[in-house]
């Protein structure tokens, strides 16, 4: 028969430290801020090479 699992076999739970929710909300900022520049910058690119290099 298979042997039986008690709460007394198993460590200690473990409780991690609560999660910093400012420093998380501020650094996806940082980044939707980082993606948006560089699809305005790739625009802006683009629109310049098309005036650059006229087909």
């Amino acid at each position: 028969m298979a042997t039986e699992h008690r709460p007394e076999h198993h460590a200690e739970l473990q409780v991690e430290s609560p999660m910093d929710y400012a420093q998380h909300e501020a650094t996806y900022g940082a980044f939707l801020t980082a993606v948006k520049w560089a699809i305005i910058g790739t625009a802006v690119t683009l629109v310049v090479l098309y005036f650059l290099i006229k087909p």
